[in-house]
């Protein structure tokens, strides 16, 4: 590796979401408020959570997690986004975008493991019931969410170490409005066997793993379901993971769909980079949105603590 050409690289330019400056405004409003509902939805999640003691069980206690990284998610990128669009200033620092890279691909590893483990959560509640609570006690939960945390976040500190050590003595001109490990690798004059081979080999393993434990629940799940005799039955036990089920579905089709339109010549760059952004910005958008809605529980908490500062206001 050549470390002169590596110490030279003070700062990344990434590209911009769009080609045309008038649309500049409109993005940098239109991605505000976005992210502002993602932060308000998720915050409002974690305070009816914390507020309603009868949702203090296993369930809710992985639905916290997923709306924690569901906050630092789009952080991770919108903030430099948001700051680019307003002032035209592409660049990024080098420790900026290693530390942006890193955050980003820990917390998708991390709610990619982490939707495994809610349909493992949701197969237990289902095909054991009278189990459930001896199997997802506390201290499994707590086991559970710190392997789910660690897993994501030692998985990405693999890559972004093997990725930041290549040398970059092409251009510095990121083709995506984020740093991510393809468009980095991309800029490299040195090997990058080994970075690739980590991305298909460790990365592909551990979302190939985490797919088929979602998988297989829902089939466990579905299974389980169809063998009880009453429809209300049916309707319970299906409502108890109908929420996570969205989740999932949306979760990994924005993927799908983002890399499948990366994978075709028939759109702009500028246009994929919009596309880019389903399952990093507008999903955490919509995943409080999803249980809220349809989440008895959820909207009982969310009426009850806005009539309680309504009366509190009023009074």
């Amino acid at each position: 590796m050549d470390v002169d050409n590596l110490t030279t690289v003070s700062e990344f330019t990434l590209i911009g979401l769009s080609d045309l400056p008038e649309v500049r405004y409109p993005l940098f409003v239109a991605f505000t408020f976005i992210y502002q509902v993602t932060l308000m939805g998720n915050g409002a999640i974690l305070l009816a959570i914390g507020t309603e003691k009868k949702l203090h069980t296993p369930m809710y206690y992985f639905l916290v997690n997923l709306s924690v990284l569901d906050i630092f998610c789009p952080s991770a990128t919108v903030p430099k986004m948001l700051e680019n669009l307003l002032t035209e200033k592409q660049s990024i620092s080098f420790i900026g975008c290693a530390l942006q890279l890193y955050f980003l691909v820990a917390l998708a590893g991390t709610e990619v493991v982490l939707l495994a483990v809610m349909a493992y959560d949701r197969y237990v509640a289902i095909c054991f019931p009278l189990s459930y609570t001896l199997i997802m006690s506390k201290m499994r939960c707590i086991q559970l969410t710190a392997g789910t945390w660690a897993t994501g976040f030692l998985n990405s500190l693999l890559h972004t170490v093997f990725t930041f050590r290549l040398s970059f003595c092409k251009s510095h001109q990121v083709n995506q409005y984020y740093c991510d490990i393809p468009p980095i690798v991309a800029l490299s004059c040195s090997s990058t066997y080994v970075a690739e081979m980590l991305v298909f080999v460790v990365g592909g393993f551990l979302g190939i793993t985490a797919f088929l434990v979602t998988f297989i629940s829902y089939i466990y799940i579905i299974s389980t379901i169809l063998k009880i005799q009453s429809t209300e039955g049916k309707r319970k036990a299906f409502s108890t993971c109908a929420s996570h089920l969205l989740v999932v579905g949306l979760f990994y089709g924005t993927v799908l769909f983002t890399y499948m339109r990366h994978s075709s010549s028939q759109h702009s760059p500028a246009r994929d980079r919009l596309i880019s952004m389903l399952y990093g910005v507008i999903t955490p958008m919509l995943n409080p949105m999803i249980y809220s809605l349809r989440n008895a529980d959820v909207k009982g908490a969310l009426r009850n603590i806005f009539y309680n500062k309504t009366c509190f206001q009023l009074t």
